[in-house]
């Protein structure tokens, strides 16, 4: 029998209120992952890029366009946030995967403090080994299996899962400055990363299609940064170039569909925040912003660490 999920809840660092999150496709994901009639087609549906790059068609064409009112409205995004108006995104892509107007996600100048790469919703883990089942929202994936590799030098060390949702801001930023190699693509399928398709199918996040690329820092040690795709999501975009990166550059983006970042730290490197420390001990999601800090270096004694 389909695992029925309740409302899913989180936590909001800036409100310090718990949430229900409002889920966009809710009835036509749940008919895929739970109803039988839909279970017999996910494989065709989700097993190729097909469907996506359909998707991903119509979301670049001008057609888009009508979705984007109704989406803003339903999800409750905020518009003065937006560095155009909301009437000349030329797609619901062009909307979808916007720039924010400067100033709007403040962050630290304090380096020794690790900042979030992402607007999303963050969970976080200690003590990860290789073969570590880092479970999110029902689900649970091999680190080793998540990577397609040995990932050694991470044994002992620390995990932030970012899961970001049709409402969030869709560029990532570099949480840190560093030395970076070229990004390892990983093939994959494209199932969604909507809670209810995570708690009805085991380790999407190990068999989705993703990137990583290892950023190698003076405070914090070597940090995997991974980017995981999903359904409506054909293609991972990185916008940087070069290996020196600065903190909050822009990485990339995602196109429309829910999608994921995973941080991996090695051991004895960071010490993350205490409230997302708690929350994530009840297994409770944070709200958090690009910018934001989420750990801070355990390297050296640190100053006051700042939002």
């Amino acid at each position: 029998m389909s695992k029925q999920l309740d409302a899913i809840k989180y936590y909001d660092r800036k409100t310090g209120q718990l949430c229900r999150e409002t889920v966009m496709g809710d009835a036509a994901i749940k008919w895929a992952y739970q109803a039988m009639s839909g279970k017999l087609f996910s494989h065709f549906l989700f097993g190729s890029s097909l469907l996506s790059r359909i998707l991903g068609w119509y979301f670049d064409s001008s057609f888009s366009r009508v979705k984007i009112a109704k989406t803003i409205a339903d999800l409750k995004i905020d518009v003065s946030e937006f560095a155009k108006p909301q009437d000349a995104f030329s797609s619901f892509n062009d909307f979808f995967t916007r720039k924010l107007k400067d100033g709007v996600r403040p962050f630290s100048k304090n380096k020794n403090c690790f900042l979030s790469p992402a607007d999303g919703r963050l969970l976080v883990y200690n003590d990860i080994m290789s073969d570590t089942r880092v479970q999110v929202k029902g689900i649970e994936d091999s680190l080793h299996n998540l990577f397609g590799c040995e990932i050694d030098d991470f044994n002992d060390g620390k995990v932030a899962v970012v899961r970001l949702c049709p409402a969030d801001y869709h560029r990532y930023h570099f949480p840190c400055e560093g030395t970076v190699a070229e990004p390892v693509k990983v093939k994959g399928k494209y199932h969604s990363v909507n809670p209810v398709a995570l708690g009805s199918k085991e380790q999407i996040f190990c068999i989705n299609k993703r990137s990583y690329t290892l950023i190698d820092t003076e405070k914090f040690g070597r940090v995997a940064f991974m980017e995981v795709g999903a359904f409506g999501v054909a293609g991972i975009h990185q916008t940087f170039s070069g290996t020196r990166v600065e903190r909050m550059q822009e990485k990339g983006y995602f196109n429309f569909g829910g999608s994921t970042i995973v941080l991996v730290f090695q051991k004895n490197t960071i010490e993350f925040e205490t409230d997302l420390l708690e929350n994530s001990r009840k297994g409770i999601e944070t709200l958090i912003k690009v910018g934001e800090t989420i750990a801070h270096s355990a390297r050296e004694s640190q100053e006051p660490a700042q939002s």
